[in-house]
This record gives C-alpha cells, structure tokens and sequence, in this order.
C-alpha cells in the first residue's frame, strides 16, 4: 500500500472522484427509478446506457467535431446536439425494453424471475447487436484519435488541484440534471403518479392512475439519464465499447445500493462516494485495484448497510 501518492495528490484523486461519480450517479438514477416503482433491478439499463455512448460517438462524428480546434460556441453547440441524440437514443431504447421485455410479463401476473431472466436476456441481445454492427466484435472499440477532443487543459486550481474543462462540464451537467429529476419528480403531477405507484400500485390504481403510462414515464426518465451519462463518460474517456455498459452498470447499481435504492438523492449520494472510494483506493492500492473496489463496495454495504446511506424509498419520500 502506497499512501503518499494519495496524500501529495489528494485533491486531484477528489476532482476526478466526484466527476466519475457523478456519471455513475446518473446511470444510477435508472435503477432507483424502476426499482421504486416495479421493484425490478433492471439489468438491462446498462445497455441503455452503452446506446447512449454510441449515439454521442455518431452524433460527434457526422457533425465534424474533429475540426473544432478550441472550445467555442460552435463546439457548445455540437455537444449540445450530442446531449440530446444519445439522451433521447436510450430513453427510445428504454422505452422498447419495456414494451417487450416487462410489460408483457406484467400483464401475465409472471413470477420475479421470468422479469430477472428477460432483463438479462435483452442486454446480453443489445450487447450482441452492437457488437456485430458497429464493433466487429473487438473486446474495445476505441474512437479514432482527433474526432472528438474537448481540451484537457487547465480552467483553474483549487488546492492544488488542476480543474479541467471537461471535469467541470461532466459535474455541472451531472447536478443540473439530477437536481431536474428531482424536481420533476416532486413538483410535478406526472412525478405524483410515480411516487403513487412506486407507494402502492393497486390503490394508485383504484385512484385512476394510468400505471402503464407512469411505467413508461419512469423507465423514459431513467433513460434519458443513462443517455446523459454516456455523453459525459464520451467526454471524458473518448472512447466506447459494445461492452461498455458492464462495469458502468455495476458500479451504477453499487451506487444506487449504496444511497439506498429507490431514492433519487441516494443515487447522488451513491454514486459521488463510490467514485471517491474507487479514486482513493486505486491510489493506494494501485489503478488496476478501481473496478474490483465497486465489488468490494457493494458486498460491504450489503452486510453492514443493506438499506443504503439515506434508505428511503421513493413512494416514502417527502412531496
């Protein structure tokens, strides 16, 4: 163990945790969305968000992003674009997961496994189509250098820490989404069906809610954050994979776990402490020690904490 690189460079490891926790954070809001309202792990949602990595990738390249030497209003406009295709590509494709592989099981009164089973049946299909379609079935497909480059350069230090461009676009953009759900969801009266259903189906029911309708509400929501989170993983990676969604998604449902699944402020929590743990222990124990902390994480929270940080669920959350 080596904590001197984490002592001299502490700020640095924190910067960078927050950012990649936030990402986790937003994919993570589409476990807590479905499983407060279905009580369904939807696993599934990891390909939701790989559809978004890949349609931010093809939006940046048909509009040229490599000939965008500086940041500008023009770049602006070009992630911009990017932000609406790959979050309006997952939540088409969230919505279709629905639609085939629960609603029909829903309506069959099946068991909770068939919903687990046809969960893991569709991701595995949607990581198969891509692979064959896009990637020619590499284990990575990377994206070619100079089409995408968002400079990494300094905007400003705290504590002598380097912020980048893209850490504050991943952060600020990250919040202001959550901070939307959130409020769409408390404020709202579509968000009041949600927290209905997710209390109690059958008397939100009674009570003339359309539970179809507020289904594909949450699982549209759901994706549309996990599309938001593949622009940002795009920004700041550059590069995606037909697998891409795997550890994304593990460490989204650790963070989801880790606030406290079914809580849309968990999630947050969740998922910028999971991202600060794995920056902290990469540091000490070394880089190739990040993905297997989210597992240690996870089986840790599970024993100790099984409810999450906050716990409260999202049909018991205050209006």
């Amino acid at each position: 163990m080596d904590f001197s690189t984490l002592y001299h460079s502490f700020w640095s490891f924190t910067v960078t945790g927050v950012a990649n926790g936030s990402i986790y954070a937003l994919v993570a809001l589409g476990y807590t969305l479905v499983y407060g309202v279905l009580r369904l792990i939807n696993f599934a949602h990891s390909e939701v968000f790989m559809i978004g990595t890949l349609a931010a990738l093809f939006t940046l390249r048909g509009m040229g992003a490599a000939d965008y030497g500086r940041v500008g209003l023009t770049l602006v406009v070009v992630i911009a674009a990017a932000f609406l295709f790959s979050m309006g590509a997952s939540a088409i494709t969230a919505v279709i997961l629905e639609r085939i592989a629960y609603r029909p099981l829903r309506q069959r009164n099946a068991p909770r496994l068939a919903f687990l089973i046809s969960a893991i049946g569709m991701s595995l299909f949607l990581q198969e189509l891509v692979a064959v379609q896009f990637f020619n079935h590499q284990v990575v497909g990377r994206i070619p250098s100079g089409v995408f480059v968002l400079h990494k350069r300094r905007l400003f230090t705290v504590f002598d820490a380097d912020i980048r461009i893209d850490q504050v676009l991943v952060i600020v953009a990250a919040v202001l989404m959550m901070v939307a759900l959130d409020q769409f969801v408390r404020r709202t009266r579509l968000g009041r069906g949600v927290r209905a259903v997710s209390q109690d189906m059958e008397t939100a029911r009674l009570m003339g809610v359309n539970i179809d309708r507020v289904i594909m509400l949450t699982f549209l929501l759901g994706g549309i954050m996990a599309g938001g989170a593949g622009l940002l993983y795009l920004v700041t990676l550059e590069r995606t994979a037909y697998n891409v969604g795997f550890f994304i998604g593990i460490k989204a449902f650790t963070a989801a776990v880790l606030g406290g699944i079914g809580n849309l402020r968990g999630a947050l929590v969740g998922g910028i402490v999971l991202g600060l743990v794995e920056n902290y222990g990469s540091a000490i124990f070394g880089t190739e020690w990040r993905d297997p902390i989210a597992f240690v994480v996870l089986i840790l929270v599970l024993l100790f904490r099984p409810t999450g940080i906050l716990g409260e669920q999202l049909g018991r959350s205050r209006a």
